[in-house]
């Protein structure tokens, strides 16, 4: 249980974990309302959302997990996007599994989905390491940020 469990680099949150006898693991998903298989990625996902809700103050309600986009004909998907109380989209989070290294690949997926986006603010996570950016959109300018803002400071 241990190997799709790691310890992250973000708070521990009682998640409902079930076993399904042949090693198995499923977690509610509380923003979804239903059981999901738990994959390293969705480990980190989950733990992420927690983060946002309980850490940062954004509104569980204004929270989508893994909404569809289409890029260039294709359909895509973003991990975690916040939108605002007016419905507009200002964050997206690009989860990864702690076993895969950020790189500029994941960046790139990330501004990629962003195209289509248009949001202010970017999160990476493994749950091991998180770097956030501000966009500028006008300018076409980003800068890498040390901390998320809470949902009550927005950018």
């Amino acid at each position: 249980m241990t190997s799709i469990l790691p310890p992250l680099n973000l708070p521990p949150y009682p998640f409902k974990i079930s076993d399904d006898g042949n090693g198995q693991l499923s977690l509610f998903d509380e923003i979804r309302k239903k059981t999901i298989i738990l994959t390293p990625e969705e480990w980190v996902r989950q733990h992420f959302v927690q983060y946002l809700i309980k850490q940062k103050n954004y509104p569980r309600s204004l929270i989508r997990l893994e909404g569809g986009l289409k890029l260039n004909g294709l359909q895509k998907r973003t991990d975690i996007v916040v939108f605002n109380s007016v419905g507009e989209r200002i964050l997206i989070v690009e989860c990864k599994a702690p076993s895969v290294t950020i790189d500029q690949k994941t960046f790139d997926q990330v501004a990629r989905y962003n195209m289509v986006h248009k949001v202010s603010l970017l999160a990476v996570s493994n749950g091991l390491q998180h770097y956030y950016c501000i966009i500028d959109q006008q300018k076409r300018e980003y800068k890498f940020i040390e901390d998320l803002p809470a949902y009550s400071k927005p950018v």
